[in-house]
């Protein structure tokens, strides 16, 4: 008995202490290609979408980020959106519509290393920085009380915080994570919390930010996310201290939220 048991014993300590083993150095050493999908563009690229818009490159530290800007006729303000963490404006921008239609002008940036923008993204400062400058520029054209800000996978904890310091109309939040060490250890369960909070380059916590968001915030979240839960919006919700809504999308995943006449409806009270 005592031999079966230190078999067994041995046969599960050592796979998990090669899993953290591994763990330690995709987390030392290679976070950024755990998170970051970009898809890079040429330069000369055209983007080609129905509707007006520009395409503008705003300077920040040791870079340029690439965005376009949608107009809508009249508009009543912009939407700041931040995108998930894969691909590029040439298909983001596809959701222009979504905005146009309903008289909101929208201002769709990419991350450093995405598209058109230049640089890398090598810390978290970085990403909240950049949005900041993307955020100042925007005050230059709009007033902050015109400006929403979205946020959708990826882009809500930088919504999130970048809200915390300004004052924009709203905060629309689509699959929002409470931190992304919470998103790790979903995926990665066999990794300690302990060593994700030691480790992580990118931890991006919603949840100690979204407490000083003085406007309105919004939720989004498909019932059957399997990349960010539900439950990782529902646990946002009781730290949200102003006006705030949860539309749960029964059945919605990660990336077809959009394919549901719930959310367009929603979106378009929320932007009425």
């Amino acid at each position: 008995m005592r031999k079966l048991f230190g078999g067994v014993l041995s046969g599960v300590v050592v796979p998990v202490f090669l899993a953290v083993v591994l763990g330690f150095g995709i987390m030392a050493f290679a976070q950024e290609s755990l998170i970051f999908f970009p898809e890079t563009l040429p330069q000369d690229f055209r983007y080609s979408f129905p509707g007006r818009f520009s395409e503008v490159r705003v300077p920040v530290e040791g870079a340029e980020i690439n965005a376009l800007h949608f107009h809508a006729g009249s508009p009543k303000g912009v939407t700041l959106y931040f995108h998930g963490n894969a691909g590029s404006l040439r298909t983001w921008g596809e959701i222009a519509p979504d905005f146009t239609r309903h008289g909101w002008d929208l201002f769709l940036p990419d991350y450093r290393g995405y598209g058109k923008s230049t640089g890398k993204i090598r810390d978290e400062k970085t990403l909240h920085d950049d949005a900041a400058a993307l955020f100042a520029y925007l005050k230059g054209l709009y007033p902050p009380e015109r400006i929403v800000l979205y946020g959708r996978s990826l882009g809500t904890g930088i919504a999130v915080k970048l809200s915390a310091g300004e004052r924009p109309r709203a905060v629309i939040l689509e699959s929002a994570y409470s931190s992304f060490v919470d998103v790790a250890k979903f995926h990665y369960p066999y990794l300690p919390r302990w060593f994700l909070n030691l480790f992580m380059k990118y931890t991006l916590r919603t949840d100690r930010w979204i407490g000083g968001v003085a406007c309105p915030v919004y939720l989004f979240h498909g019932t059957r996310d399997d990349i960010i839960p539900f439950a990782s919006s529902e646990r946002l919700m009781p730290l949200i201290r102003g006006e705030k809504r949860l539309v749960a999308i029964p059945g919605g995943g990660h990336n077809d939220l959009n394919a549901y006449a719930q959310y367009h409806e929603e979106l378009a009270n929320i932007l009425r």
